[in-house]
């Protein structure tokens, strides 16, 4: 066994241009953000329909943070050590997205899936509640895994000095991703596919969704090579799943400093998030149905779709403003490298005092990042208060901008940390952590690039697997907190069955569309805990 580990090959990405391979590089999360954002906005009013009363639907929720709980940090850890000739990351991709696929058909066709085993009747209806929410569960499990490559991938591929140009690339795809999926949303996808693809609009956007996955995460297969581990360093065995539990418990428990600290201002963030991705399209279709809806659209045969389409709408205008974000912001504030600049910029001598003032003023990411904060709890503390559609459109899209920088900075902060740690150690110590530092693992962008191996700059990533699978940790045990706030308020506010969605339900089984919405209830809890997510920023930022 050797001292240190052993690599074969160079990082390397396809592309003629920077902006090309980073499209590449980062082109999976388009797939990912589109499968996601098909179960965000119609998992939830498929699940009411089916009959399944809120405080229930919360529990189903909770496939989000256990998947993620378990998926990210062990696939994460267990990749680290693959000695797979394909790399560490792309194998999991390929075979996650399978799974994926086939679990987003199995969910559009659940009816159809259980009728051909169950006769009609009270056992048919709740076989396929139970099946749905068992495809809901795998898809959760098995995309958590693809989506921990894929940001690895990103991290394992970039130099220091490329992490944030990386993580705004990937945010970036993200808000494609968002923006394609919610505007599949709003199409009436009948008039267009007619019964090619599935007899309704939910079973038509999980076949596009499988597809778009496939796709996207074909494409960065494709276009980047890993280096591959060929011999891990001395003591590097082939570890069980308790073993792998064990690291991942001491690495939690001693965590650098500053990583530490990313890792808190996740945690409070998504005690906001959460209720927000999941239930917001529920939301505003609920604010539609109960404010604005016409009396024929009430008595709609089809309220999932209605709904669908409504909340798909005003997340398209949220994903054009995150788009808008994620190209604009990474001009408008300083990288975390921005105080150590490789040249010194000369622009036109007329102009140099004006650049000069605006490179002077701009803010700093951790600035950003507190105010992304604050924005999000100023929108969202308006939920419960809102009594028409253009009002809750308005909050949403405003969530657009925080959310950009919650797709970009923690990312962007963690991969500079980690990259440090690695470039940091002296070459006998990094064996002693079972890895080797390369020096040209770095993306080949220039020749500049290429001879990064004269610098400490250059990336390791070695261990980006375990760290972004501790972050997810902290991204997903929020997520129990915010399950558990939102049972508890459903089970007071909205006891019963949906009133808009299970038609089919007996009247004492409805609760009341008067008084405050739970969900808004929900996401006011959110604003109060991002509040906690600003502070915990600012605080980062002044050991900076």
């Amino acid at each position: 066994m050797a001292l240190t580990a052993q690599w074969q090959g160079t990082p390397h990405v396809k592309g003629s241009s920077e902006s090309m391979r980073m499209v590449l590089l980062t082109f999976s999360l388009i797939g990912l953000q589109f499968t996601w954002g098909t179960e965000m906005t119609y998992c939830t009013p498929y699940l009411l329909q089916l009959g399944l009363t809120k405080s229930k639907l919360s529990l189903v929720w909770i496939a989000g943070p256990l998947s993620g709980l378990i998926m990210q940090p062990i696939v994460g850890i267990m990749a680290d050590k693959s000695t797979s000739e394909w790399g560490r990351r792309r194998p999991v991709m390929v075979v996650g997205t399978v799974i994926v696929s086939i679990c987003l058909l199995v969910l559009g066709w659940t009816k159809e899936i259980v009728a051909a085993f169950v006769e009609e009747g009270e056992l048919r209806r709740e076989a396929t509640i139970f099946l749905a929410v068992l495809s809901i569960y795998a898809l959760d499990f098995a995309i958590n895994a693809v989506q921990s490559s894929c940001r690895s991938l990103i991290v394992d591929t970039l130099p220091i000095p490329k992490q944030q140009l990386g993580s705004a690339w990937a945010s970036r795809m993200v808000a494609v991703g968002h923006l394609i999926g919610y505007g599949a949303g709003a199409l009436d996808l009948g008039s267009i596919f007619g019964t090619l693809i599935g007899d309704t609009q939910f079973k038509q956007l999980t076949v596009i969704a499988a597809v778009a996955l496939i796709v996207a995460i074909g494409v960065t297969c494709w276009a980047v090579d890993e280096r591959v581990l060929i011999a891990r360093a001395e003591g590097g065995t082939d570890d069980g799943i308790v073993a792998v539990l064990v690291q991942i418990f001491k690495t939690t428990k001693n965590l650098p400093k500053r990583i530490q600290m990313i890792c808190w201002i996740q945690f409070w963030s998504w005690i906001g998030w959460f209720p927000f991705l999941f239930y917001s399209t529920t939301w505003v279709g609920e604010i539609y149905l109960r404010y604005d809806a016409s009396p024929e659209v009430k008595e709609s045969k089809d309220p999932l779709s209605d709904i669908g389409r409504v909340g798909s709408m005003s997340l398209i205008v949220f994903s054009i403003v995150t788009f808008i974000g994620s190209i604009t912001l990474p001009w408008m504030v300083k990288s975390p490298e921005d105080e150590k600049p490789e040249f010194t910029p000369r622009p036109p001598a007329s102009i140099a005092p004006i650049v000069k003032t605006v490179v002077e003023r701009k803010p700093s990411l951790l600035t950003a990042w507190t105010v992304s904060h604050l924005i999000f709890a100023g929108s969202m503390v308006f939920a419960p208060f809102v009594t028409s559609l253009r009002f809750a459109t308005v909050l949403v899209a405003v969530c657009g901008i925080p959310w950009a920088l919650a797709c970009w900075a923690p990312f962007t902060f963690m991969g500079v940390e980690i990259n440090k740690l690695g470039s940091s150690l002296p070459t006998s110590r990094r064996g002693s952590h079972q890895y080797q530092r390369v020096s040209d693992g770095a993306i080949e962008m220039s020749s500049e690039a290429r001879n990064l191996e004269k610098t400490d700059e250059s990336a390791t990533g070695e261990l980006a697997g375990i760290y972004l699978g501790i972050l997810n940790l902290y991204t997903t045990l929020p997520q129990f907190i915010a399950t558990g706030i939102s049972m508890v308020v459903f089970t007071v506010l909205e006891p019963g069955k949906s009133p808009e969605l299970a038609k089919d339900a007996h009247p004492d089984e409805h609760h009341s569309t008067e008084g405050y919405n739970g969900i808004a209830v929900c996401l006011f809890i959110g604003a109060l805990c991002s509040v906690a997510a600003a502070v915990a920023t600012q605080r980062f930022k002044n050991t900076a």
